[in-house]
């Protein structure tokens, strides 16, 4: 009987249906659709099934992508999705928003020798959405309760790893944001035509009815004290993002128009939601009708480009400062905002914002070039004798990264160690901090990164608290 697998030689790379771009941008449902199960089964038979899976060292939760991949092929998808969710937490969520083409599929074998890629990430997002209408995807449900509590502050990715872990593991777990809803940036910070909210929300719910308590709109180190969570639980796991908008410094920033993205993206996802959000009925953070010049070069900066077309924007362009090649953000998503009407002015660095009365109407640019190269692979650049342009722009929106709030300070926790940084220090390998019983994951440890390495921060932060609870269990007994 002829294998199922390793047909790459007679099967070429086909993606799942995309909406066309005049389509798609009337509104903000996910551009791709779920593969049939036909086609899915195919694309999963174009796994090579290599002895040495470099797909799976290229994911950094270490997935068992052939096994899955084998599984779907032939025919076996529960199994399949079983073996997708032994590793992650979220394997729905990463199939939809990891950048797979500096990720596993980037490293995948077939894609290094020229005969296209495996679609992993449309697979392993298939299997999840399969699990969900069948009925495969169950609450938490421990086989033991253990008696012991787990405090988590923030209910992002960090957070909701950790507490599918913890939950399963039998602690009882409450789970603190600031914000009204869960889920942190997949709920407020990306937008629904990447991630639509339904696909989040039964994650929020499978969480919820296996007993993880959400306390929501509670600002711990604001209005509850840091101090009150520790003396409430035996552990505590801090994992609540980097949110502080780094800012321009050119002349003119300070002018109205120019705000920041994490701003102006949750204002959209609001919007979605159905909330009153006057600053974006008032026009301060929407686009309609006007030139939009986004200045940035990741996820963060498509995220705002794409949504502002959807929003109706005049124009939009991005602005970054070095080549399409060093673009830090996803290549998939930047052909995304080309085929949707966003201009890139590559090699182009801010200098100043124009305007008149305090308000933005243009952004003065600087042609650069690429210098010198790092031992890191990283481009300098630097800038070209009178390369100065202008753009037009009464919304200029600045997606040049976060940093982590001061925490020692917010936590009043001053025996609470940072890095040079300003990410909390844990030790070595480790994600304890330096006050006994607390730890910290995801991207106030790290600085920003991706949804992927939250949620594998998280899930080693659970088992790393779960080890710490035994131990002194054991020693107390």
């Amino acid at each position: 009987m002829a294998s199922a697998n390793q047909t790459f030689v007679i099967t070429p790379r086909t993606a799942p249906l995309k909406a066309r771009a005049d389509e798609r941008i009337r509104d903000f449902g996910e551009i791709q659709n779920d593969f049939a199960v036909a086609a899915g089964t195919v694309q999963s038979s174009r796994c090579a099934q290599c002895g040495v899976p470099f797909c799976q060292t290229g994911c950094p939760l270490e997935n068992n992508i052939p096994d899955w991949l084998k599984l779907a092929a032939e025919g076996r998808f529960e199994e399949a999705w079983r073996q997708s969710e032994a590793t992650s937490t979220l394997p729905e969520i990463c199939g939809r928003i990891c950048p797979q083409d500096r990720l596993c599929e980037g490293a995948c074998t077939l894609e290094q020798s020229g005969w296209e890629t495996v679609t992993i990430g449309s697979v392993e997002r298939w299997l999840g959405d399969m699990a969900f209408e069948n009925g495969w995807v169950t609450p938490v449900r421990p086989l033991v309760e253990l008696g012991r509590s787990v405090g988590i502050v923030g209910a992002g990715p960090a957070g909701l790893a950790a507490a599918d872990r913890l939950r399963s593991a039998g602690y009882a777990v409450t789970i603190y944001d600031r914000h009204d809803r869960a889920g942190g940036l997949l709920t407020y910070g990306i937008p629904g035509f990447k991630l639509e909210k339904p696909v989040v929300q039964r994650r929020l719910d499978r969480l919820a009815e296996g007993g993880v308590v959400f306390r929501l709109g509670v600002d711990v180190g604001g209005d509850l004290p840091f101090a009150e969570v520790r003396a409430a639980h035996d552990a505590v796991l801090i994992a609540t993002g980097v949110y502080q908008a780094r800012r321009l410094t050119a002349p003119g920033c300070g002018s109205e128009g120019v705000v920041a993205a994490l701003d102006y993206l949750i204002a959209s996802n609001r919007k979605g939601f159905g909330d009153a959000v006057p600053a974006f009925d008032s026009g301060a953070l929407n686009a309609s009708g006007r030139r939009v010049v986004v200045i940035g070069g990741g996820d963060t900066a498509m995220d705002c480009v794409r949504t502002a077309v959807r929003q109706g924007a005049a124009s939009v362009t991005c602005l970054y400062r070095r080549d399409r090649d060093n673009m830090p953000g996803s290549a998939r998503e930047v052909a995304h905002a080309e085929e949707e009407g966003v201009v890139f002015e590559w090699l182009a660095a801010p200098r100043a914002v124009l305007g008149e009365a305090g308000r933005a109407a243009g952004v003065r640019a600087q042609r650069m070039a690429l210098a010198a190269q790092s031992a890191e692979g990283r481009w300098s650049v630097e800038p070209v004798p009178g390369g100065e342009f202008d753009l037009p722009a009464d919304l200029v929106i600045e997606a040049l990264g976060f940093e982590p709030e001061d925490m020692p300070a917010l936590f009043a926790e001053p025996d609470l160690a940072l890095t040079d940084w300003r990410t909390i220090r844990t030790a070595g390998r480790t994600k304890a901090t330096t006050l006994e019983g607390v730890f910290a994951a995801g991207d106030i440890v790290r600085g920003a990164s991706l949804v992927v390495w939250a949620v594998k921060d998280g899930q080693d932060a659970a088992a790393e608290i779960d080890a710490w609870l035994t131990s002194r269990e054991q020693v107390a007994a």
